[in-house]
């Protein structure tokens, strides 16, 4: 089966006002004179989803939301469900970040339950697992992916389009970074996981590497086998800054 095209992604994460607009539109912009190889989306918080959608209409730049609640509505105050994402103008969503599994107390069963809500709504998840650097050490680090992998992705996700971003806990904003090496033996692994786990449906959903990509280690990241783009964090808050991820894919 044929690979998907590589998705760039960026998660703004807890970032951005009104005036952070801008950012989105000059990369919509440049995208516009000169177009990606990839896919290209952004992920702001949700209090900019709606208005981000406007300023992203009609360009090639893709609008996801950082999380979603696994019920489709309820007495569930601050959370968010898939279903008002997609009435803001999202498309995809990501879920299962390693900031929400350390910082929220998220199983792989709650990340499963988020994922199908996800697909209900018509929303393309974006499925996170990762090692912390303990995990790492202790060589644990395919284990753990592979664990969270099988538990994390529900049956229903073959045949839909999904991705997984596989980010390394330790390297997340610390401007570590695995070698290429460690990168392609996870990634291995992944797909190894997502085809154990459901079959040749498997083989087809792009594998994100995210953890410290920036615009001077890009080229050299998305070029490993089996790495099928990027989730970007603080790289992606500046659109010259993403830009520069966005044309090494």
């Amino acid at each position: 089966m044929k690979q998907s095209v590589k998705l760039v992604a960026g998660n703004w994460k807890m970032n951005g006002l009104g005036a952070s607009l801008g950012e989105a539109e000059a990369l919509a912009k440049a995208l516009q004179e000169q177009a990606a190889a990839c896919r290209v989306a952004l992920c702001p918080p949700a209090t900019l989803t709606e208005r981000m959608a406007r300023v992203l209409e009609g360009s090639a730049v893709e609008l996801g939301g950082q999380d979603c609640h696994a019920e489709a509505s309820g007495a569930f105050t601050g959370s968010v469900s898939a279903g008002m994402l997609v009435d803001a103008g999202a498309a995809l969503v990501i879920l299962g970040h390693s900031e929400r599994r350390a910082g929220f107390g998220e199983t792989d069963a709650d990340v499963a339950a988020k994922v199908e809500a996800a697909l209900a709504a018509g929303l393309e998840p974006i499925i996170c697992i990762g090692e912390t650097l303990e995990q790492r050490e202790a060589g644990q680090a395919v284990e753990i992916v592979s664990r969270q992998v099988a538990g994390s992705l529900p049956d229903g996700l073959s045949g839909k389009a999904f991705a997984v971003a596989y980010e390394p806990v330790w390297a997340i904003g610390t401007g570590l970074t695995p070698t290429l090496e460690q990168i392609e033996e996870v990634h291995a692994a992944v797909r190894a996981a997502m085809v154990a786990k459901l079959g040749e449906g498997g083989r087809v959903a792009p594998i994100l590497y995210g953890g410290s990509v920036k615009p001077s280690n890009a080229a050299e990241i998305l070029a490993v086998a089996e790495v099928g783009g990027a989730l970007v964090g603080g790289a992606s808050l500046k659109a010259e800054d993403f830009l520069g991820i966005i044309r090494a894919a």
